[in-house]
Parts: C-alpha cells; sequence; structure tokens
C-alpha cells in the first residue's frame, strides 16, 4: 500500500523557505545555528531500498549529477558566482544527503515510474542548455532534482502524488515546492513534453556514460549497447 503522509521520515535536504539573497545571507547565521548540526541525520536508513531494489537508471543518473556538480563547482570558482537563473533553487548551504540517495528516497516513497528520472534529467540538461551561466551546484542540485522528477511523473505517471506529498519527501516545504514548480516551467518555457525518440537519444547517453565509466555489469556476451536501461518500454505505450 502508498505511504501515508504522516508516515514518511523527514529528511534535512534544504528546509529554509525560499527568501531574496540579501534576506537569506542575512538570517543565514540564525538559521544554522537553529538547524541542530550536532544532532544525527533523520535521512532514512536501514529502510532505504537495497542496490538490488533501485532501478539501475537512478544510480546512472546520480553519477552523472555528481559529475556535473564537481564540475559545475570548479567553474563556480573560477567565475566566482552560480548564475541568477537557478537562485529559486538554491538552499543556505549543500545538504547532507548524497544525490544517490536522495534520488532512491525520491522513487521509495513517490513510486514514481523510472522513466519519470530519465524525463526529469531531461529537463536539468535543457535548463543548463537554455541558462548556461546558472549552474546546477550542490547548493540547488536536490531542489531541482524533486522538481523535475515531480513534474515528469505528473506529465508520465496515470496516478502520482500531489506537491504536498513530494515536498515531505523533498524536505522542502509546500510553498517552497509550488513556487519551485512554476520557477521551473517558466525557466522552460513550459516545454515539458519529452517525445520517444528524445528519450531513448537520453537512454543512449546515459547507457554510454556507465560504460565509459567501468559498470559493465549488465553488459554482458558482448551484446549491443541497451538504450532503454529497462526504462524505455515504460514510455513507449504513451506514444502508440
Amino acid at each position: 500500500p502508498p505511504p501515508n503522509l504522516q508516515d514518511i521520515p523527514k529528511t534535512n535536504v534544504t528546509t529554509w523557505p525560499i527568501m531574496p539573497i540579501n534576506e537569506r545571507r542575512e538570517k543565514e547565521p540564525a538559521m544554522l545555528a537553529s538547524a541542530g548540526d550536532d544532532e544525527p541525520d533523520p535521512v532514512v536508513g536501514q529502510d532505504l531500498p537495497t542496490e538490488a531494489a533501485t532501478p539501475r537508471v537512478l544510480t546512472i543518473i546520480s553519477h552523472v549529477m555528481e559529475k556535473l556538480v564537481v564540475r559545475n563547482e570548479w567553474l563556480a570558482k573560477q567565475t566566482k558566482g552560480f548564475g541568477k537563473s537557478l537562485e529559486a533553487f538554491h538552499g543556505v548551504r549543500a545538504p547532507s544527503i548524497s544525490i544517490a540517495k536522495y534520488l532512491e528516497r525520491i522513487y521509495k516513497y513517490t513510486k514514481c515510474s523510472p522513466a519519470c528520472f530519465v524525463v526529469g534529467y531531461v529537463y536539468i540538461d535543457r535548463l543548463a542548455h537554455k541558462h548556461p551561466g546558472s549552474l546546477v551546484v550542490s547548493m540547488n542540485v536536490h531542489r531541482l532534482l524533486v522538481t523535475c522528477v515531480m513534474i515528469a511523473s505528473k506529465m508520465l505517471d496515470d496516478v502520482h502524488y500531489n506537491n504536498e506529498f513530494y515536498a515531505r519527501v523533498g524536505g522542502v516545504s509546500n510553498a517552497d515546492l509550488n513556487k519551485m514548480e512554476l520557477e521551473l516551467l517558466f525557466l522552460l518555457d513550459f516545454r515539458v513534453s519529452v517525445s520517444y525518440r528524445v528519450f531513448e537519444s537520453y537512454c543512449f547517453h546515459l547507457e554510454k556514460e556507465m560504460l565509459l565509466n567501468g559498470d559493465v555489469s549488465s553488459h554482458q556476451d558482448n551484446q549491443p549497447m541497451q538504450a532503454s536501461l529497462s526504462v524505455a518500454s515504460s514510455l513507449s505505450s504513451l506514444y502508440v
């Protein structure tokens, strides 16, 4: 049975409200002091999905996003800025939960299809091309991911949870997630449809990324590279 909202353990991804940069800087010391740095991380522990239960595509996307964040953090130091287009997604500090564990958490509690994570990745890539001066970094990547996956679920899945549920899973307030959803839609010019051909090309890209990084566990008997990642079939029915 689907989990109830109150049964979802809280996570400390970034619980502070969106506010103007100047106001945020003024309030940041008090926020950090009240965050309870000495308290144990409330992120789900033993009940997170096992590696076998986690779709492979989540592992690949988390790896790609981690590489992107590392590169962009370096670029941000060189340019001394992150850009302004993604300010709505910035937290006060980088969350303690890894990208991989965060995606696992979203998958576990929302039960969205694996295809949603591929389409969410497409949205982030579109953002990067449309707003090249705004970097996806550790301060905004988690908020971007939960917003992108939520919108993708609304586009793809017949049944999906509402914003309040995703906010609890993602560790943000419902008001923040509502604002980020609207902000993302405008940044994308409401281009949230993804054709099967585009979807498949991104699957090829992700599969290639996996093979280039030495993960060949699924590449047995010299089989041709599989573009589907066991995901494309779940989307193809939308275009029949």
